[in-house]
Formats: C-alpha cells, sequence, structure tokens
C-alpha cells in the first residue's frame, strides 16, 4: 500500500517535556519533506498546532478535520491546505481514518487515546490494516503497552481479532515514517476500498 497520507493523533496540549513538542516540529517536517500529507484534527494549539505549523512551514499539505463544537475550543487553525468540519466525534474518527493511510499516536491526552485505541480495535475487527505507530518518546505509552499486554495474558485479546498485534512501537520520532512505510508494504493497496465498498464502516 501506497503511503501518501498520515494521520497524527496527539494532544491540544503540549505537556511537560520539551521532546514533546520538538518531536511534533521534527515529524510535521519529515512528513512535507517526504510528500506525505499530513491528517490531524484541526486545531492551532498544543502539540497539534506545532505538528500541523511545521508541516506548513515546510511546504507540505495539511488536511484538518474538527468537529464544529470544538473550532473555538482548540482555535482551529486557519492556515490549513483545507479543513473539514463535521457535526460530531464519531463523524470526525471516520473522515480521519477515509482520508489516511497510516496512523501515528504522539503524546496526548484521553482524545488521543480514545482516537488510538479506536484503530487498533478495528484492526482486530478484520475492519482495516493501515499500520498504527505508538511514538513511545519518553517511554509515554509505556502503561498502554503493559495494559494491553496484561490483557493479552488475561485471556482478553487472544484470538479476538486475525491481527495480534495492531500496532507497532518505535522510541525516537525519526523511527515513526519507516516503520510505517515497512509496515504498509504487504497491506493488499485494495484491502480498504473493498472493506469500504462492502459496506463494513
Amino acid at each position: 500500500m501506497k503511503v501518501e497520507s498520515i494521520c497524527v493523533y496527539c494532544g491540544s496540549a503540549v505537556g511537560d517535556d520539551p521532546i514533546f513538542t520538538e518531536a511534533a516540529e521534527r515529524f510535521g517536517a519529515v512528513l512535507a519533506q517526504s510528500g506525505i500529507r499530513l491528517v490531524y484534527g484541526g486545531g492551532s494549539i498544543g502539540l497539534m498546532g506545532v505538528l500541523a505549523r511545521s508541516a506548513l512551514r515546510h511546504g507540505g499539505q495539511v488536511l484538518g478535520i474538527i468537529p464544529g463544537f470544538l473550532k473555538d475550543r482548540e482555535l482551529a487553525l486557519g492556515e490549513v491546505s483545507k479543513m473539514i468540519v463535521t457535526d460530531d466525534m464519531h463523524a470526525r474518527k471516520r473522515a480521519m481514518f477515509e482520508h489516511s493511510h497510516a496512523f501515528v499516536a504522539l503524546p496526548g491526552g484521553i482524545g488521543t487515546l480514545e482516537e488510538t485505541v479506536e484503530m487498533m480495535t478495528w484492526i482486530r475487527l478484520g475492519q482495516h490494516r493501515k499500520p498504527i505507530v505508538l511514538a513511545n518518546l519518553q517511554r509515554f505509552w509505556d502503561p498502554l503497552i503493559v495494559l494491553l499486554r496484561h490483557m493479552t495474558a488475561a485471556g482478553f485479546l487472544n484470538g479476538s481479532g486475525n491481527h495480534d498485534d495492531p500496532y507497532q512501537v518505535v522510541g525516537e520520532i525519526d523511527e515513526v515514517l519507516p516503520m510505517l512505510l515497512r509496515a504498509a508494504e504487504p497491506v493488499p493497496p485494495r484491502l480498504d476500498a473493498i472493506v469500504r465498498d462492502a459496506g463494513l464502516f
């Protein structure tokens, strides 16, 4: 599968560690320089704003997708290449899925966690095979990884889907894109279109 658009989930705050901001800045530049469109939550604040502005500053294409009720709260970024305003969070997540070939989770809060886990759930239910990478900067995602292993050890994830490992983990931001591109290679390019046309989404 050719990766032309990557959805990045990340916080509407920058967090306490400057490494998170530096990583968002770096990844926005990497996407732009690689000719890959950024798909993100549409906000101008937090890591979202850092990421999107970096991609734009380096000549990249940025698609923001935001529900109407968050336009003011997250201060929708007016400079994006294109902005889609949805009716609600459910429509936002579906639009982000449909416009992306892969997903990256940078550090963030409950919203970032929820969006990432939903994409993992869809993989385990056979709804897609788009790669997901956890950018485990400063071991941010370790508690989630431990919880998922605990669920597996307790017998709740075994045999529940076709993919036992619905995500990849990297520790450095420069490892994210190479990992995504490697993970995307085995995916049949028409699979997600077939799933969508069959009415599974």
